[in-house]
């Protein structure tokens, strides 16, 4: 009885008043989320067979294929959806149309993507919506990305969030979160969205996800760049998707938000929000350093999953328009950003970004709510009461700046030879160009890395040892032999090659661990040696005398720490590992031909 009275209250509610009821859409091509009216999502098998059944009843207008296969075997499925016959990517290069990547299930239990996109290629394909759109724009459509994830699938997967009654997991087989994966490209689901993007270069992506967090009456967000970072003329194409598709889900009967509403202080809505600049480990942080749109789309958990559907069916068919009517210009801005791109070498790069300490009150549609002390827990905690809608008067925090920046190198970089396989596949993976030296260089314009501090991370991060590294560029004449990288920073990708390779990106190899045998100490002076040697150091050397007893005198730390006192001495002699703390690779302010 109380789930046909749920199921009553969600059709009626505004939002999903427009949905079709499961017989008036193609029996072949309903889904399991339609036919159980929004109370179930269907397995992977459904995702495979509706794949094969759109291209079976539209073969002018779709092609299913395969791009890739999981750990557990299986297929990765997309859908090329349009009607002006450029069904694979030459086809749509060559007619200048912009491709939109829609990507579902990254996190296989927030599955809204995948009901929302096949009921939207359906309506799309019959000219319920949308007419004309699919002359001018090809939808690229990947119902699941984790399809693995998905197939861990049961009630609970999703503890904070309502509905479908069962639903896929967070993580793959292989337990990577494939949203922390785009750029380190650990995962071979990873390695074949690459594949698939670097053959599309999609446009524009969205990313369909579902919060976790608060209850507030807001049913969506809509965030992503380049608005804040990135190349600063193609903003214009990132605001307008952005700003477009929040203007149209609020006629569509949803309540959209521009920031991701995450709370500063966990569970107290009191604290406000700060907007940010996604790092690459994520997808709409990625995508802008290819010079393309990447938006994410995320549902709010608490809203119902017909609702959610909804919301998020509106928003790609939003995309969908906004990217179909300024196709020509968004993409002559993205070819602009590359060309650009192609320039930066000399220039200043951001790192990251940060909000500034300007502050603004905003009107935020929550709940009354109290906080107060839990004998369950023994913290403070909040409780809402959904029955009493409130406005929150809250700050939020959105003016974004640069953060930390470095100067591009003229050149490129230098990757050592023992280096070159494992930096190459990962340049490959991401579209980078670079060149294997044929003969023996010595550059007189290299930079050498030299970390002054690395701070190993005391836990494991997706599988890695994080290390956050800090030091600098210092000019070294280098010799690299023959079979290492010259990797040019003149090219497309500029953005995202800094980001793989300064030490100092926060998603740089560098900081996923990749090279941590070169911060880690390989020899040592014995403490009885070192004193022996300091003395004979001393002794020869007026100049180090004086400076030993300045620090002796200026840092008492210094002063109080044996071992500090001895290392002072072992770096400056000869037996010194000159390999310690340095990065392997290089930068060049020398362009190679």
């Amino acid at each position: 009885m109380r789930r046909a009275l749920l199921a009553a209250t969600l059709f009626a509610c505004p939002l999903f008043a427009a949905a079709p009821s499961a017989s008036a859409a193609s029996a072949a091509l309903a889904t399991t989320a339609e036919r159980s009216g929004f109370r179930q999502t269907g397995r992977y098998d459904e995702v495979i067979a509706l794949c094969d059944g759109f291209q079976s009843a539209y073969p002018q207008a779709v092609r299913c294929f395969s791009f890739g296969t999981t750990p557990e075997g299986r297929p990765m499925k997309a859908m090329a959806v349009s009607t002006s016959g450029a069904l694979d990517a030459k086809a749509a290069q060559a007619r200048g149309l912009p491709v939109l990547l829609a990507q579902g299930g990254i996190h296989a239990g927030e599955i809204d993507g995948k009901d929302a996109g096949f009921w939207l290629v359906r309506d799309l394909l019959q000219g319920k919506v949308g007419k004309g759109l699919l002359d001018k724009a090809v939808l690229l459509f990947v119902p699941v990305f984790n399809a693995d994830g998905h197939e861990n699938f049961r009630a609970w997967n999703r503890p904070n969030q309502r509905g479908p009654e069962q639903m896929g997991f967070r993580v793959t087989a292989q337990r990577y979160n494939l949203n922390r994966d785009y750029v380190k490209a650990d995962s071979a689901e990873m390695q074949a969205m690459l594949g698939l993007v670097n053959q599309w270069d999609p446009l524009a992506m969205l990313d369909l996800h579902v919060t976790d967090g608060a209850k507030f009456q807001h049913d969506i967000s809509i965030t992503g760049e380049p608005t804040n970072s990135g190349d600063m003329a193609l903003r214009e194409a990132g605001n307008g998707l952005k700003d477009g598709i929040i203007a149209k889900l609020a006629t569509q009967g949803s309540k959209p938000v521009g920031f991701y509403p995450s709370f500063v202080e966990d569970d107290n809505p009191a604290s406000g929000f700060v907007h940010g600049v996604s790092t690459p480990r994520f997808s709409n942080g990625y995508f802008p350093l290819r010079n393309r749109i990447g938006i994410l789309v995320e549902t709010h958990s608490w809203r119902t999953y017909p609702e959610r559907v909804k919301a998020t069916y509106n928003a790609v068919l939003d995309a969908l328009e906004l990217v179909a009517a300024n196709g020509p210009r968004w993409l002559q801005l993205a070819h602009d950003a590359d060309a650009r791109a192609a320039r930066l070498g000399g220039q200043p790069i951001p790192l990251d970004y940060k909000a500034t300490d300007q502050v603004r009150s905003i009107d935020f549609l929550g709940y009354a709510y109290t906080r107060t002390p839990s004998e369950i827990s023994g913290a403070t905690m909040t409780r809402y009461d959904e029955r009493k809608p409130q406005v929150w008067k809250i700050p939020l925090r959105d003016e974004i700046v640069p953060g930390n920046s470095i100067v591009a190198p003229m050149g490129g970089y230098l990757v050592p030879r023992q280096y070159a396989v494992a930096v190459a596949k990962h340049l490959l993976a991401h579209g980078i160009g670079f060149r294997v030296l044929s003969a023996p260089l010595r550059d007189s314009k290299a930079q050498a890395f030299i970390a002054d501090s690395a701070q190993f991370s005391p836990a494991s991060v997706e599988g890695h040892q994080r290390v956050s590294l800090a030091g600098k560029w210092t000019p070294q004449a280098a010799e690299v032999a023959a079979g290492s990288l010259y990797v040019p920073i003149a090219q497309a990708n500029a953005r995202l090659l800094v980001n793989i390779l300064e030490p100092t990106a926060t998603d740089s190899m560098a900081a996923w661990g990749d090279f941590n045998n070169a911060f880690e100490r390989k020899e040592y002076m014995e403490g009885y040696v070192a004193e022996e040697q300091a003395r004979l150091m001393l002794a020869k050397d007026p100049a180090l005398k004086a400076e030993f007893e300045k620090k002796l005198k200026d840092d008492a730390d210094f002063a109080s720490n044996p071992a500090a006192r001895l290392d002072f001495f072992y770096r400056r002699h000869p037996a010194w590992d000159a390999g310690s703390n340095r990065y392997p690779v290089l930068r060049t302010d020398t362009v190679l031909d």
